[in-house]
């Protein structure tokens, strides 16, 4: 504790060798009522969920709506826009700015993100990202550090990113991961895609050029371009670049055997 901290204590009547709790301030003004001592566990959680409370209600006379107070956890530094709507068991960590008339429903985690507005974060965790206006994004989808959502990109369920530049307009419905990429606008991402970006030594980007269709269970093995306007062919693991325009098909024939079972299993 340093001497002029140790000075302001003694006006005010505390010792320095008393336990002292102190709230973080912001600009969220904290009344005098919020500075307690705390001697035990109890003192400590009731300490905690005053400040807690204090700082949710700081937040809804600004605009902020809640659908229930239960479990929401708002660091005091973030900046969160009118008319945002926030439902419960929502954590806003540090480094946070949220822009005006977004919906956060409960089960989401934003941390050192940038969220536009008009934007809808359904049960997602979030961290060190952007989101521009009108982004929709999960349930059940992880954005990880280094992405970026432009304008009207529609992510849906058990999606992830990670250091990833998506265009506008592109959506990306299910099931994918899109890892060291840089997408254009308006993409078509198929069900159960992935950027395999990780050779299990060294990572490559993968580019694919704007108003392309990548079609259900493609694998796509960086470093690979896919043109604009191209398509890939469901069930493709592309390795070379697709170019503009056409249709990249990279499985094998089906061949089927017949009699198969009966000789193998003589029924």
């Amino acid at each position: 504790m340093d001497t002029m901290t140790e000075a302001v204590l003694r006006q005010i009547g505390i010792t320095p060798d008393e336990e002292l709790f102190f709230l973080p301030l912001s600009e969220h003004t904290v009344p005098d009522d919020l500075f307690c001592f705390v001697r035990t566990k109890a003192d400590y959680y009731e300490a905690v969920q005053k400040y807690r409370m204090h700082i949710l209600m700081s937040y809804a006379e600004k605009g902020v709506r809640f659908v229930s107070l239960d479990g929401i956890v708002i660091c005091p530094t973030a900046v969160i826009g009118a008319g945002t709507v926030i439902y419960p068991n929502v954590q806003i960590k540090d480094g946070v700015t949220i822009g005006q008339n977004c919906e956060i429903t409960a089960g989401s985690v934003i941390s050192g993100c940038t969220v536009g507005d008009r934007c809808q974060i359904n049960a997602t965790q979030m961290f060190d990202s952007v989101l521009e206006d009108d982004v929709k994004i999960g349930p059940f989808s992880h954005v990880r550090p280094g992405t970026h959502l432009c304008s009207g990109v529609k992510i849906g369920d058990f999606v992830e990113f990670k250091n990833a530049n998506v265009g506008a307009g592109t959506k990306v419905a299910h099931l994918t991961y899109i890892g060291d990429a840089d997408v254009g606008e308006r993409v078509n991402f198929g069900c159960g895609t992935v950027v395999s970006n990780y050779d299990g030594k060294h990572k490559y980007r993968t580019v694919i050029g704007s108003d392309s269709f990548i079609g259900c269970n493609t694998n796509l093995i960086a470093p690979v371009t896919v043109g604009e306007r191209a398509y890939t062919a469901a069930g493709s693991t592309i390795t070379d670049a697709v170019p503009e325009g056409a249709l990249g098909i990279a499985r094998a024939r089906q061949v089927n055997l017949p009699g198969w079972v009966e000789k193998k299993f003589g029924k």
